[in-house]
């Protein structure tokens, strides 16, 4: 059977099967000399990479024995890391599949993060513990920050790695820790819990999805510049942007995956291929297309439509 062909605008979106139960999270690599990636966990605990323009199955990491809820890429995409139910996070090659260290928690594991220079890695989850693990002393203990409020929903690594943001289950707010000093240097407050943090590959730009609003910020001194409550729309999980076409995409609730102008929150594009809420929404890093991981265990690759300022449509 012929390789399906690379997301193109016009064409039905690229459906890639495969996991059989919800899946959770999805992530990219950068462009890499090999090309790009894309990584995906689901609840059925066999986290999958995929080729990154044509959703080409190239893999699965076996050997959780629970639900995952994370799986992320190293800045070269050689490494893998994943959370899970099982209590554990993971560390696979890329390449092989081969499991290569795990790190044992006490509770579910629901976010880990790579530091841009990949030779640190973050978890965070139920625990409300944030561990950074040093993978060039995998055997050694972690290093611990102070105890979190609440449950870790999400992580992110900023401003040379100096930074970890961290957001919680069902407590508002995003949390800046210095993990120089290990304190907390800054609160971003917001209306309801946060359940998406973007950074954007160049480094620039942080999106943040919290129930019906969508926030971006300059990642320099954490500012913001947009928000926008998207009224037609259920609360979205997850939100990505991208600068260089002044768009974002949001999913959530409503199994709809929608394309909005980034000045003016106009709604452009509605995509209703899913059958359940929309966990995961990603651009890739070439910003031709975006992915969507839905609790219907499938992910969706679709073209970036070049007419960004045109009347919504409605695709299926």
């Amino acid at each position: 059977m012929a390789s399906p062909s690379p997301a193109r605008p016009g064409r039905p979106p690229i459906v890639c099967h495969g996991h059989a139960r919800p899946i959770v999270d999805v992530n990219w690599s950068v462009v890499t000399p090999d090309g790009y990636f894309l990584a995906s966990a689901s609840k059925d605990g066999q986290p999958m990479l995929r080729h990154g323009e044509t959703g080409d199955w190239y893999g699965t990491f076996q050997g959780h024995k629970g639900a995952v809820w994370s799986c992320v890429l190293n800045q070269p995409a050689l490494l893998a890391a994943t959370g899970s139910a099982d209590f554990t996070a993971k560390i696979w090659d890329a390449c092989t599949g081969n499991e290569l260290h795990s790190f044992q928690h006490n509770h579910i594991v629901r976010c880990t993060a790579f530091a841009h220079g990949s030779n640190r890695l973050a978890t965070g989850g139920m625990e409300k513990l944030i561990r950074i693990y040093d993978l060039e002393k995998p055997t050694e203990a972690p290093e611990q920050l102070a105890p979190q409020p609440a449950s870790i929903r999400c992580l992110a690594w900023l401003h040379d790695d100096n930074l970890l943001l961290c957001s919680y289950t069902d407590k508002n707010g995003i949390s800046v820790i210095d993990t120089r000093s290990k304190q907390q240097v800054q609160t971003i407050e917001t209306d309801a819990p946060v359940s998406s943090i973007e950074i954007s590959y160049d480094g620039q730009y942080m999106t943040t999805a919290e129930g019906r609003v969508v926030r971006m910020f300059h990642t320099s001194g954490l500012r913001q510049f947009k928000q926008h409550k998207l009224t037609g729309a259920a609360n979205a999980e997850s939100a990505s942007y991208c600068a260089a076409r002044n768009l974002f995409v949001a999913g959530g609730e409503d199994m709809w995956v929608r394309v909005f102008n980034a000045d003016s929150g106009a709604e452009l594009e509605c995509n209703k291929g899913h059958h359940g809420p929309v966990h995961a929404v990603r651009f890739a890093p070439t910003y031709e297309s975006y992915a969507s991981g839905s609790e219907d265990g499938t992910i969706r690759i679709y073209a970036v439509d070049g007419n960004s300022n045109g009347p919504a449509t409605t695709a299926h």
